[in-house]
């Protein structure tokens, strides 16, 4: 289950970055508050041009059709981690046999803490949604706070993608790929328990 929903997510993820630069790319200004469009003041001006001319209708559909295959997925994966005892052993015991402190605390962040405040202020920019549960909105400052968290949150979550893989091929990319593909990962022909363990990650 963890590694089906691993390769679920990755998948998404993509999907959710190449769709989240379009839409930046559309307009890359981000403010605080209810409201912010060009000509009035921002919060912050990203350094890169209005390519799009303000229109990211594909982005936008992929980012939602993205983001909703992560939140599924990604609430399997949380279900099964709790039912399987996968984080108490994994993430919150001081003797995980797969994981050291570093990587314990960083996948904990990126779990408990970064796609959680990612599903809340993408949740918090759809009127839709703000319109029935406005305190999503309100506890935050308005859509365009929301919009704002969102950016930096994301940047977080690709910094991570970069330093994951950054690890996964400074480990043995062909031996963590084969772990993380089919749970098993050869050493000389044998299938190691410790490298085994590596490939859920």
């Amino acid at each position: 289950m963890v590694r089906i929903t691993h390769w679920m997510n990755a998948t998404s993820f993509v999907g959710l970055l190449v769709s989240g630069i379009a839409i930046l790319l559309a307009h890359p200004r981000l403010y605080w508050g209810e409201t912010g469009s060009v000509g009035t003041p921002s919060l912050i001006d990203l350094p890169l041009q209005f390519l799009l001319t303000g229109q990211s209708g594909w982005g936008r559909s992929l980012h939602f059709l993205s983001a909703w295959i992560c939140v599924i997925t990604g609430g399997i994966y949380v279900l099964s981690g709790l039912a399987s005892q996968h984080f108490r052993k994994e993430f919150f015991s001081a003797e995980s046999p797969t994981y050291n402190v570093l990587q314990r605390l960083a996948y904990s962040m990126v779990v408990f803490v970064l796609f959680p405040v990612t599903i809340w202020t993408g949740l918090a920019m759809s009127p839709a949604i703000a319109s029935v549960y406005p305190a999503l909105v309100t506890v935050i400052g308005g859509q365009q706070s929301a919009r704002t968290i969102h950016f930096f949150v994301a940047s977080f979550l690709v910094l991570f993608l970069f330093a994951h893989v950054a690890m996964v091929v400074a480990d043995g990319f062909i031996k963590n790929m084969r772990g993380m593909i089919t749970g098993h990962a050869e050493a000389g022909g044998v299938v190691t328990e410790r490298a085994a363990g590596k490939g859920n990650r």
